[in-house]
């Protein structure tokens, strides 16, 4: 049972990885706020993990107050502790990060790596208008 989606890739940390799908499921609506959150225990059967793992980053979700911890029902989803756009932003800082970092590696320069972005955003957005 999928309690949303994750599809554990190699070369970075399932913690993050983890951690980072149930943002973008609170983010999306997948998860709303008051909904109850998969258990330690759950998260690591269905995942197929560590439940050290299931739990640090419970906890890590907890203390960033994406959860919750509602007395007589366990984890819940949080009401967002900061605007749409700041939780969106901060959450695309990892992934902007890297993007960065590959960049350098090939020699793009912030111009060329823009106009890469520029011109990506805009290929995929008549590619939504076309499928609409």
């Amino acid at each position: 049972m999928a309690f949303f989606s994750l599809v554990i890739r190699p070369g970075q940390s399932i913690f993050d990885q983890l951690v980072s799908a149930a943002q973008k499921a609170i983010l999306s609506g997948e998860l709303t706020e008051g909904q109850a959150f998969p258990s330690v225990r759950a998260l690591a059967a269905d995942l197929k993990i560590h439940s050290n793992t299931a739990h640090k980053a419970v906890q890590y979700l907890i203390h960033e107050r994406w959860l919750e911890m509602s007395p007589g029902i366990g984890t819940v989803v949080a009401s967002p502790p900061h605007t749409l756009g700041e939780m969106r932003r901060q959450l695309m800082q990892h992934e902007i990060a890297a993007l960065i970092a590959e960049a350098r590696r090939l020699g793009l320069s912030a111009d060329e790596l823009k106009s890469a972005i520029d011109a990506g955003w805009e290929k995929k957005a008549a590619a939504v208008e076309v499928r609409q």
